[in-house]
């Protein structure tokens, strides 16, 4: 059973891919006829020129909506497919949880002619977050042990360009950032349902981080110590776009 069989049934109510976001996987994509979208879930931001989606958990494939690419059961470190099948492979929010790194680049490598394009995050600095650094700590140590250093993703794909992905302040999809000005969504229980950092942790440890929060919302602490925050369109909360040429 992967992890998306427990946490993912909530997945298309949660995590609704946002236009922004869309855009800016949709330019690094350039002019690729056709793309492998790898760990592709319920279908978020995999782009119309899909030619096969990959996805391992048939919780995640019973919730692609109709219309979608072709989809395949299968891992991302053992592809099901042809050498250069596609113009371009994507893996979206997904390498953090693949058991053989290496391995699932390499494949990213031999199933794209001309490009990989790869959406995760800098923990380096999303480790700072202030959901984390002030509620919920154990959701930063959870990350520690695995999420993928940037350097060894660019190493791995022989050198990519790595950009920023500023997150919007009314962003739909719900991942663990996604309401850095908006903290009223982590009370929400299909929010906390459809992000694996909170999925995952034991709720022992996420209901008093929680009603932390809820108690700082109620007594405007969490305001007046963010105020710097209201302000802002986008945030930089550490998410990273990694586009190799092959």
């Amino acid at each position: 059973m992967t992890v998306y069989d427990q946490i993912g049934r909530t997945y298309r109510a949660a995590r609704r891919p946002d236009p922004r976001l869309d855009d800016q996987i949709t330019v690094a994509l350039g002019d690729a006829a056709t793309v492998v979208n790898v760990g592709a879930g319920t279908g978020s931001y995999e782009p119309p020129a899909t030619l096969i989606a990959v996805e391992p958990s048939t919780v995640m494939i019973a919730q692609r909506p109709p219309g979608s690419a072709p989809v395949v059961r299968a891992q991302a470190e053992a592809l099901p497919l042809a050498d250069g099948v596609a113009d371009a492979a994507m893996a979206i929010l997904t390498v953090h949880y693949w058991t053989d790194l290496g391995a699932g680049i390499a494949e990213l490598r031999r199933v794209a002619r001309r490009r990989v394009v790869i959406l995760t995050w800098d923990q380096e600095r999303t480790r700072d977050y202030w959901f984390f650094r002030e509620y919920l700590p154990e959701g930063a140590a959870l990350d520690d042990a695995r999420a993928v250093p940037i350097a060894d993703l660019v190493r791995l794909l022989g050198g990519a360009r790595v950009e920023p992905v500023p997150i919007p302040h009314d962003c739909t999809d719900g991942f663990g950032a996604a309401y850095w000005r908006r903290p009223e969504g982590y009370l929400d229980p299909v929010v906390q349902a459809g992000m694996s950092v909170l999925a995952q942790l034991d709720k022992s440890v996420v209901r008093p981080a929680l009603d932390r929060l809820a108690a700082d919302l109620e007594s405007g602490r969490w305001h007046e110590r963010h105020r710097d925050l209201l302000g802002l369109e986008e945030y930089d909360a550490g998410y990273r776009l990694l586009v190799a040429d092959l």
